[in-house]
């Protein structure tokens, strides 16, 4: 009789997930027709609102729309007992990024005192808040630093950007034009390093600098002083801390 009823169950259930699978796909017909623009759409699932679907477009963002597609929401959805803001909280899981996976030996290399703490930073060689932030970025100890170079402003920036990388020291080259507007010295080298960093950008939906990336893949876009910078750095070691302390109680169960 168990098994039979637990037969049961896992076929209303893939039967449940079939359904739900033909609505998100429905969905995302109905929105690309809609905006007329190829494939945009992400994801699409149900939001915490009853009847209102979360669509994720390929851009990061995030509207809505219910299950005939007669109306689109744009919009935060606030959950009033806990004033929690459900969708920035989207928003950010959305724009995090698996620091491990980028391709680090494409970024300038930087190492403060014993180097613990990580960040990866997207800059552009003429941004004048990437300028504000490496000055910042000197009060900062014991961290390591990956600095992808993504001309956003123009030829002069990919020549500047190029010219940099090309160097025979990198680190340098960058600090000296960044810090002290010493121009980068023309150099030749087979790469196309900052064609492919361009691309990575586009591909993770950067499109302003400075963008910063910590360790637990949280995206910040924009300049922050030292003094906030060291609070996401705390943050940060607390949540991986914890991560740490979570992941050893589970190992410690199982045996």
């Amino acid at each position: 009789m168990l098994k039979k009823e637990w037969a049961l169950a896992a076929a209303l259930l893939l039967g449940a997930t079939q359904v739900w699978a033909d609505k998100a796909e429905e969905l995302k017909r109905r929105f690309n027709d809609f905006i007329s623009a190829g494939d945009m759409i992400e994801s699409v699932q149900e939001s915490p609102v009853p009847g209102l679907y979360e669509v994720v477009l390929k851009t990061r963002e995030v509207v809505y729309t219910d299950e005939n597609f007669s109306y689109i929401f744009s919009g935060h959805i606030i959950k009033t007992d806990s004033r929690t803001d459900i969708t920035q909280e989207r928003l950010d899981e959305i724009s995090r990024i698996i620091p491990t996976k980028l391709p680090l030996d494409h970024a300038i290399k930087m190492v403060r005192g014993d180097g613990s703490r990580f960040l990866v930073t997207f800059e552009d060689p003429n941004c004048g808040y990437c300028k504000r932030l490496q000055r910042d970025l000197q009060k900062v100890e014991n961290v390591t630093v990956y600095t992808f170079l993504v001309p956003l402003l123009g030829k002069d920036s990919e020549r500047k950007s190029k010219n940099i990388w090309c160097a025979q020291d990198r680190e340098t080259a960058w600090l000296k034009w960044i810090l002290e507007a010493v121009t980068p010295a023309q150099a030749d080298c087979e790469s196309d390093t900052i064609e492919q960093n361009a691309a990575l950008a586009r591909q993770l939906g950067i499109d302003g600098t400075p963008t910063l990336i910590l360790a637990n893949g949280k995206r910040i876009g924009g300049y922050i002083p030292a003094e906030r910078l060291e609070e996401e750095f705390a943050a940060v070691a607390k949540e991986l801390s914890g991560q740490d302390k979570a992941q050893a109680q589970k190992q410690e169960k199982k045996k």
